[in-house]
């Protein structure tokens, strides 16, 4: 049976070109600093996205914890989004790990933070309260490209008030290739950012996070804490090199093959599906089909993610052909044919 994979854009493969770069790549200690590969890859980075240094992690998950590790202390607090991946989906690692309190604010529909909100919520010099001490926001969050006014307005209000900005940019570069801007003009109004190579840019594993000098020299005694210390990790440095050079253009076929998938959903009953910007198309699914459908869906080759409400990523393992062939299977599940 074909089997089309919509559950997200983490499932990619390296490509054959990408697994030779990774065959050839130099190695070494990177603990020691000794990696050659993994270094380049972090001055590469670095400079393209406008910062002074990165630093290559095993997750995205990891990479924002640090982040929030190296700019808060036990007791002080992150403000975040209610939808934030970093509040909902990483496994509470700043409580558990660093004492870090979460105060989640509600996400505006475009994804972004109310900067007057922002204003509301950092707590005065007051020891009733946690010191609030981070902002961190994401873009995109849940394929929406969040508005670049909105994030800059939200990070003005933190500088006004001593917040360090941290961004959660695993599907960044899926911004940067939907609005055209550079990635450095994205990233400006944030102090570290954290971007995964693993999604749609499709190499097998890797983050970056991007700060000043001293937060990746802060940040890199939290990887070792946190057991993120490679040896000679230039094998997957290689393929995030790769990623950056030759799988970034080609995110708009990802956008374009969504926005097809979108269009050939679009006026099926007891489907309603949301506006789609970047790589994710969000079907809201009606009481009467939601019952078992994305079950339905597997037993016929096309695997999605949610229940009432369903999630299907496009990546680079996912061809146009790949996206008519599963609209037409999506539409006998609703129908029932």
């Amino acid at each position: 049976m074909r089997l089309i994979d919509f559950r997200s854009d983490t499932v990619t493969r390296p490509s054959p070109a990408m697994r030779r770069a990774m065959a050839d790549a130099e190695v070494g200690d990177d603990v020691w600093g000794d990696d050659p590969t993994v270094a380049k890859l972090q001055a590469v980075a670095a400079e393209r996205f406008g910062f002074a240094a990165s630093l290559f992690f095993p997750s995205g998950t990891q990479s924002n914890l640090a982040a929030m590790l190296t700019w808060c202390q036990r007791g002080d607090e992150v403000l975040l989004g209610v939808e934030a991946h970093t509040f909902i989906h990483e496994g509470g690692g700043a409580a558990a790990l660093g004492s870090i309190h979460s105060h989640a604010l509600q996400n505006e529909p475009d994804g972004s933070i109310d900067a007057a909100l922002v204003t509301r919520a950092i707590k005065p010099k007051d020891f009733h309260f946690a010191r609030t001490r981070l902002l961190a926001l994401e873009n995109t969050l849940d394929g929406k490209v969040v508005p670049q006014a909105k994030l800059e307005a939200a990070c003005v209000v933190a500088k006004q008030h001593g917040l360090n900005t941290h961004l959660d940019g695993a599907r960044f570069m899926n911004a940067v290739v939907k609005t055209g801007r550079s990635e450095a003009e994205l990233a400006k109004p944030f102090d570290s950012l954290s971007l995964c190579l693993s999604k749609g840019l499709g190499a097998p594993v890797g983050s970056l996070l991007f700060g000043s000098r001293d937060f990746i020299e802060g940040a890199r005694r939290w990887r070792k804490v946190l057991g993120g210390g490679m040896r000679q990790v230039g094998i997957l440095a290689a393929a995030g090199l790769y990623a950056l050079e030759q799988n970034v253009a080609r995110l708009a076929d990802d956008h374009a093959n969504a926005a097809r998938l979108g269009a050939l959903l679009e006026g099926v009953d007891g489907l309603s599906v949301q506006p789609v910007q970047t790589n994710m198309v969000w079907l809201e699914v009606s009481p009467r089909v939601a019952p078992g459908f994305v079950q339905r869906l597997a037993s016929r080759g096309v695997l999605a993610s949610g229940d009432a409400r369903v999630r299907f990523v496009t990546h680079l393992d996912v061809s146009r052909a790949d996206v008519e062939h599963a609209a037409r299977l999506i539409r006998e599940c609703v129908t029932g044919s």
